[in-house]
């Protein structure tokens, strides 16, 4: 049965339920095998979006802007110098204006509270496109990648190498969800938030799915699937460089890390790669890795959000 997205923000993947997701996924195989067909499809004619950038983006940005055009939509960009949120004005303000010009908001932030404050005022769809708590359009992009490659999502296991950060946490929320096991490897004192974990392990009940943290790294790859990292310092984390990096060395995801998991796992990163640090060249390059092709499906889950809620 169809369920109806119309109207719906996309703040988190905790706000939505398995058949919720499994229907976003579904609609965006389609969009996909239309793009690639080369189908005049234009369901976004007439249809704005507003791209709140506090954060510079190549992949939101061009997966969103190009997503809308190819639709037959419109996006419009709007970087820290047109909008500074709660500063030149307050973020209710601005979420009561961009709805009034445009039928969806996407933003990219630093603090999370700030894409909750527009969901909250603003009249129409507001998009998640990174927080510094979630990243839950990454891990859209990331279960389309999967079922592609195993054909299922149940029944698989994740691992995590590196931070318990925004990635990891819609990690969590969004296997949860869907029944695929996720086991996150990090170094002691960079855990994920506890309430996610916690709120993630009710969820994942309902499904079978099994959520951990470790920080045995051997652990987390034993039979792993899929083997996932991300950079060790995110922006607005510059000054912690240094120190991250010495921390996280022993989770660089390298050819003796992946050798733990099995032959057939895939590696996966959401970009953009530190090569050297969390991942090396020969890992990311190599046969196992689909970082590209879970690039591409940034645009293609989108668009089948957007396409269903707007």
């Amino acid at each position: 049965m169809t369920v109806s997205l119309k109207g719906k923000h996309l703040v988190s993947l905790h706000d939505f339920t398995s058949e919720e997701i499994t229907q976003i996924l579904d609609s965006a195989d389609l969009l996909k095998l239309r793009y690639r067909q080369g189908d005049e499809f234009l369901p976004l004619t007439g249809k704005t979006l507003a791209m709140v950038f506090q954060k510079p983006s190549l992949r939101t940005r061009m997966s969103f802007e190009a997503g809308m055009h190819r639709y037959g939509g419109h996006a419009i960009y709007l970087g820290p110098s047109d909008i500074a949120l709660g500063k030149r004005e307050s973020t209710p303000d601005i979420a009561r204006n961009l709805d009034r010009f445009a039928d969806a908001i996407m933003a990219r932030v630093f603090q999370h509270k700030d894409v909750v404050d527009l969901a909250e005022y603003s009249a129409v769809p507001v998009i998640n496109g990174l927080s510094d708590r979630l990243h839950p359009c990454q891990i859209l992009a990331d279960l389309l990648t999967i079922r592609e490659k195993f054909g299922r999502l149940t029944g698989l296991k994740l691992a995590f190498l590196g931070d318990g950060n925004n990635v990891a946490h819609s990690l969590l929320y969004g296997c949860a969800k869907i029944g695929l096991s996720v086991s996150l490897a990090v170094p002691e004192g960079f855990d994920p938030d506890q309430q996610i974990l916690e709120e993630a392990k009710q969820d994942a009940k309902k499904t079978g799915a099994e959520l951990s943290v470790t920080h045995d790294l051997k652990q987390a790859l034993a039979d792993a699937n899929i083997v996932y990292t991300d950079v060790w310092a995110s922006m607005g984390q510059e000054d912690e460089k240094a120190k991250r990096a010495k921390v996280m060395q022993p989770y660089q995801l390298n050819s003796k890390a992946l050798s733990m998991a099995p032959e057939q796992a895939i590696v996966l990163h959401c970009l953009p790669a530190h090569r050297g640090e969390e991942i090396t060249d020969r890992v990311i390059d190599g046969p196992q890795s689909v970082v590209f092709d879970q690039a591409e499906n940034r645009l293609h889950a989108q668009m089948s959000f957007l396409v269903q809620a707007i």
